[in-house]
């Protein structure tokens, strides 16, 4: 059992999405649901897109392959629980899902940007390990700026480095 097993999970929304100033590459931002900390995750296009479409409360002539992975399992009889972003290594953020079927917990390893599209079309929670948000360098909010300004400071003051440092 690793350290993340053991560890607190903190509640979180996603907040919106946005591009990366440097690289344009799309970022989701996850705030805890008491409002007092962010979390980026940089993640790809298609992931973003799934996210959007949700976000937006955008109605697709087809089911996208999150909706038809949830559509899915409740065809079989099991549902989302919850999503964990539980560890970070090597600048590596790694979920898992929390499915139950019929009665029996299983665990599925996912990347975040497919975990939180999931859990946003299942109404299912998104938490974050206080040690991921810790590791991952989470900012506190300034409390004198709008929600969208305070994001904006917060990628602002990234490190070059910490804006390179997020693999999908």
């Amino acid at each position: 059992m690793s350290d993340s097993d053991q560890d607190e999970f903190i509640q979180m929304e996603v907040k919106g999405l946005m591009l990366d100033p440097i690289s344009d590459a799309p970022i989701v931002v996850l705030r805890d649901v008491n409002g007092s900390r962010f979390l980026p995750i940089w993640i790809g296009v298609p992931e973003a897109n799934a996210i959007a479409l949700v976000l937006e409360d955008v109605t697709v002539p087809r089911p996208m392959t999150h909706d038809l992975f949830v559509t899915t399992l409740h065809g079989l009889g099991a549902s989302v629980v919850q999503i964990e972003v539980h560890n970070l290594i090597k600048n590596t953020f790694y979920a898992r899902l929390h499915i139950e079927v019929d009665g029996a917990p299983k665990l599925v390893d996912a990347r975040p940007s497919d975990a939180i599209a999931i859990a946003l079309r299942a109404g299912a929670p998104i938490l974050v390990s206080e040690s991921v948000l810790k590791n991952a360098r989470a900012n506190p909010l300034l409390d004198n700026l709008s929600e969208d300004e305070k994001i904006k400071e917060i990628l602002k003051n990234l490190d070059e480095e910490d804006l390179g440092d997020y693999t999908m």
